[in-house]
């Protein structure tokens, strides 16, 4: 086993008594493929050396359950020296049968003494890993975000984009109506002045656009009255539906009919009610365009889609804002009364604007979670000496304080299997300390406050 040792990548620059001290210490295992060196659910062993054979761990944090690492003859793995690991976040098992050789826990700090080189060793790939656990956490964490943030955000889109579709498909019949009443209207041979009437009254249609403010009752009330006013004039019926959703008025309406009767007014009637319909759905098509565009814009602003992998200005307000949108979905499933209050004329910080909306997108989320039926959760953002202070606050339960100090540790959750990772504050925590920042909680019944400081940066 010290040749194997003395040959292994990892070991070679290390003396060769302090790899003796290893072989001396370590216990050489065979691993059949399927097994489990270190369970999940259990305490890592100790340090494992690699010999031969193929090590991995799978995860399934919310998206999926896919490989984070693996490690081959000439790796180490496991409990390395000064490292607070205890459990793996997912079995660490053998695929293909494997030799490792393991320095078990209670002999780690007599290795820290006598091994001073091996120990470096070991902490140099101790960091390595930390550093690819937490950026495979960050990934993982964002797929999980986008996960729970699609189908809030398809609900969004889809009154829209269905209002659109049925705008569009219902346009090409009222144009050839409003072609064929234009047609009819010219066959007509109407004086001046009755034209200058029609125009008149059409063009007050058109211009008012769409009533907001009758109810379901009264618009059907209106209906009824137009259809009542064209059925004693000899003019169809079914123009009362086009009229009511206009500002037309039964004094514009008598006034035409003073110039006009029978089916030269219904010719006239035709026309202006043809017209309308066609300026509502075109306006129904405009409204739910830009009410999309401004969707668009504000996932591509939550995303940072188009901005450049360097420190720069972030809009803090935008950021808000732009979150607010993509989770308003889910608030309004739960009746969550969302508020965002702004300092005017707030300083922006300096970072990755993607980076902080997974941090509002993660504190908002949580407090919509955690609030019931009807809750509320607010949003400030103001300027505090040097320094842009953000708090998420919502009326929820509380975080109890057995459980204060443990919310921030990795894998830790309080939701049911499956509804969380344990990451999102984890990944809060470590996105605000890489933009220099403080993440701090108060919380009590009826009140939990996260509070984010970040340095505040001028724009020169």
């Amino acid at each position: 086993m010290l040749e194997r040792l003395t040959a292994h990548r990892t070991l070679s620059a290390a003396p060769q008594e302090q790899i003796a001290w290893l072989g001396a210490h370590g216990v050489l295992r065979h691993l059949d493929s399927g097994a489990v060196l270190t369970s999940m659910k259990g305490q890592v062993e100790g340090l494992h050396v690699v010999l031969s054979g193929h090590l991995s761990i799978h995860v399934d944090r919310g998206a999926g359950r896919r490989k984070i690492m693996e490690w081959r003859g000439g790796d180490v793995t496991g409990l390395m020296p000064y490292s607070r690991l205890v459990a793996p976040p997912g079995d660490v098992v053998a695929e293909e049968p494997t030799e490792v050789v393991t320095v078990y826990r209670e002999d780690i700090p007599e290795m820290i003494r006598e091994c001073q080189e091996l120990t470096a060793i070991f902490v140099h790939i101790m960091v390595d890993r930390a550093r690819h656990f937490t950026s495979s956490y960050l990934h993982d964490e964002k797929l999980v975000s986008l996960g729970k943030l699609s189908a809030g955000l398809a609900h969004e889109l889809n009154n829209p984009a269905s209002a659109l579709a049925r705008s569009a498909n219902a346009l090409p019949e009222s144009l050839r109506g409003a072609d064929l009443a234009a047609w009819n209207l010219g066959a007509a041979g109407l004086r001046k002045e009755q034209i200058a009437a029609v125009e008149k009254v059409r063009g007050a249609c058109l211009a008012c656009g769409i009533p907001s403010v009758l109810s379901p009752l009264e618009q059907e009330q209106r209906e009824e009255s137009i259809a009542g006013w064209l059925a004693s004039h000899g003019a169809e019926t079914a123009f009362a539906e086009a009229l009511a959703s206009t500002e037309i008025t039964f004094e514009m309406l008598n006034e035409l009919a003073g110039l006009m009767d029978g089916q030269l007014l219904n010719t006239a009637v035709e026309w202006i009610a043809a017209g309308s319909t066609t300026r509502r759905l075109a306006s129904e098509i405009h409204e739910a365009a830009s009410r999309i565009h401004d969707l668009v814009g504000a996932i591509k602003e939550f995303t940072q889609m188009d901005r450049a992998a360097v420190p720069e200005p972030v809009n803090v307000e935008r950021g808000l804002a732009s979150t607010l949108v993509v989770l308003r979905a889910k608030a309004k499933s739960k009746s969550v009364r969302l508020s965002l209050n702004i300092e005017n004329d707030l300083p922006p910080v300096k970072g990755f604007g993607g980076e902080l909306n997974q941090v509002w997108a993660n504190l908002i989320d949580n407090a919509i979670d955690a609030v019931s039926e009807g809750g509320r959760v607010e949003l400030f953002a103001n300027r505090r000496d040097s320094d842009v202070v953000i708090r998420v606050i919502d009326d929820g339960p509380g975080v109890s304080t057995d459980i204060r100090d443990r919310i921030f540790d990795p894998f830790f959750t309080t939701k049911p299997v499956g509804q969380g990772t344990g990451l999102g504050l984890d990944i809060v925590r470590r996105l605000v300390q890489r933009h220099s920042g403080q993440l701090e909680l108060d919380s009590k019944p009826g009140r939990t406050e996260f509070r984010v400081t970040l340095p505040a940066t001028e724009v020169s």
